[in-house]
């Protein structure tokens, strides 16, 4: 709440001015860490799991996230078309790289393929897989729920696509509380390993399609991965 100016002599006292919402944006680092963290899982990977050349994702995703960083730095709060079609593209980079390998992997644990042959090689490459996915998802949730997180920045809307305890739970009395990153990251790592909502409800139809395939995903993963690791250890 804004406060009250000293009045001046022969003046009513005067409002001070409210501050701006998109001052609060969040950091910038946590999003970065997790593109990053990201890359590196991709070079982890067997070529037989990786989507193009080793470089190529890991190059494609560290220009865009330099680009956005570039365009708005330390803090998200700029609204912009052009700094919203590169984190577009860079999620959907991250979601098509994730895609592609889980499809590889799904198809090397179906037909006893060499990069699952061994119990070191089945772990590491089921653990990539689906530690990426885990990102992709959390990243696909931070940029699309409620216009994304500049917009999020300045105000949240009356219904979000994701409801959060926070935004359920009135007691909370959070009524300026914005979810961040690791709020979506906690999201996509439960979804992935409860494989249905836990707290955090999805309101949109998009939201609600989003996470019943990642619960598919995450399902099929886990438990081809168990089955082989009991064919490969037996």
């Amino acid at each position: 709440m804004g406060g009250v100016r000293p009045a001046r002599a022969g003046r009513p006292p005067e409002p001070e001015p409210e501050p701006e919402a998109g001052g609060h944006g969040e950091a910038r680092w946590p999003m970065a860490v997790a593109v990053l963290a990201s890359a590196v899982l991709t070079l982890l990977l067997p070529d037989d799991l990786r989507l193009g050349p080793r470089w190529a994702l890991p190059v494609a995703e560290g220009l865009l996230l330099v680009a956005l960083v570039s365009g708005d730095p330390v803090r998200i709060s700029r609204r912009s078309d052009a700094l919203r079609a590169v984190s577009i593209a860079l999620v959907t980079v991250l979601a098509c790289g994730s895609f592609w390998s889980t499809v590889q992997l799904i198809d090397d644990l179906l037909h006893g393929g060499k990069e699952t042959n061994s119990a070191t090689s089945l772990l590491l490459a089921g653990g990539s897989v689906w530690t990426s996915t885990v990102l992709a998802f959390s990243l696909l949730y931070f940029e699309l729920d409620s216009g994304g997180p500049a917009v999020r920045a300045h105000g949240m809307p009356r219904t979000p696509a994701l409801a959060f305890p926070q935004h359920l739970s009135p007691e909370l009395n959070a009524r300026d509380w914005r979810p961040r990153y690791v709020d979506y990251f906690y999201l996509g790592f439960t979804n992935s390993t409860a494989l249905s909502p836990t707290d955090v409800m999805p309101l949109a139809p998009w939201a609600k399609l989003v996470m019943t395939l990642q619960s598919v995903i995450s399902l099929v993963i886990l438990g081809l991965v168990i089955a082989r690791a009991v064919n490969v250890l037996a």
